[in-house]
């Protein structure tokens, strides 16, 4: 006869219960202990080197590197709005040694514009962190009469389909920001995709087209030197570098908070230890004075969080743009 018959069967349920929180605590701590173990990680980035998303990424995995005891290596796999290395990491083993670095246009915009992916941004992958934020300046040439909003929604209506907006190219945050005016406002405008923000800055600067919204550390130099007029930026509160400039909604626009954010994703299936030692690593990086500095530098604001704050902040967007792009019946080029 052995032990176990000799205990009433509630004894063995507490005694089984018990086995199975020990080994699921043990394989927990396995996991976290052992990863990575030495392999080199992969930090993809799903746009051309150079961007903020791909500038701050690489100095951010090489801190986390550090931290982990391995290498950190970035791979830029650009492409149809950055849902090309969004893919890739969504197909790649839920094992911790792939991650995304991407921004909000793959994993909240893109995916409503283009149809079927080969990912869903919301089932296909775990959210770690938020890396930040940038907030975006409505921004007009200085030779383009209009003062504020109001001067330019005012002249929009009374020019139907006349005035035309810039943005760095179809489905990017910056046309969804035109598109969010044209529905909040009522207005008739034209949307005029670059490839990329800075033609598209340079043809606003030079007057081809009327206004964009453009990403505030680009924008910021030509505004201070009197080459571009600031009439609102899209933030919850005004920027420090432009204290005289009211925010979209002081302006008038109610509900038109837009910022840019750039975070850290994993394959779906990651275990919660390493996406949890993830998270840690890489807000512990945000911290650190050199990343503070390039942040500051490129306009981005550091935010960190946990990877369920990331996870709310996805789903709120994307639930946003999907109403934008359906209400605005837009569709990819």
């Amino acid at each position: 006869m052995t032990t176990s018959t000799l205990l009433p069967s509630s004894a063995l349920r507490r005694r089984f219960l018990v086995s199975g929180l020990a080994l699921a605590t043990s394989l927990g701590v396995s996991a976290q202990g052992n990863w990575p173990t030495g392999r080199v990680i992969t930090w993809v980035v799903p746009y051309p080197p150079g961007g903020s998303t791909d500038v701050l990424g690489r100095s951010v995995a090489q801190k986390v590197g550090s931290a982990l005891g391995t290498s950190v290596i970035v791979d830029n796999r650009a492409g149809a709005t950055g849902t090309i290395g969004a893919a890739f990491v969504a197909k790649a083993a839920p094992d911790g040694y792939t991650l995304l670095g991407t921004s909000i246009g793959p994993q909240a915009i893109a995916p409503h514009l283009m149809g079927k992916l080969p990912y869903d941004p919301l089932q296909s992958f775990a959210p770690v962190v938020t890396i930040g934020t940038i907030p975006h300046i409505l921004v007009v040439g200085a030779d383009q009469p209009y003062k504020t909003v109001a001067n330019l929604v005012a002249a929009a209506k009374a020019q139907p389909g006349k005035l035309a907006f810039a943005s760095g190219g179809t489905g990017t945050v910056l046309q969804m920001q035109g598109e969010l005016l044209k529905q909040q406002t009522g207005v008739q405008l034209i949307h005029v995709p670059y490839k990329g923000d800075t033609p598209a800055l340079q043809d606003t600067l030079g007057g081809q087209v009327n206004f964009m919204f453009a990403p505030a550390a680009a924008a910021l130099p030509h505004v201070q030197s009197g080459k571009l007029r600031a009439l609102a930026v899209t933030s919850a509160a005004r920027l420090k570098a432009l204290p005289d400039v009211p925010t979209m909604g002081e302006a008038g626009m109610k509900n038109f908070v837009v910022e840019q954010w750039q975070a850290v994703f994993a394959p779906a299936g990651t275990p919660a230890p390493v996406v949890e030692r993830l998270n840690r690593e890489i807000n512990a990086a945000l911290k650190d004075p050199s990343i503070t500095a390039l942040a500051d530098k490129l306009g981005v604001t550091l935010v960190g969080g946990t990877p369920q704050q990331l996870g709310d902040l996805q789903k709120a967007d994307s639930a946003k743009w999907a109403e934008v792009i359906r209400k605005g019946n837009i569709k990819a080029e």
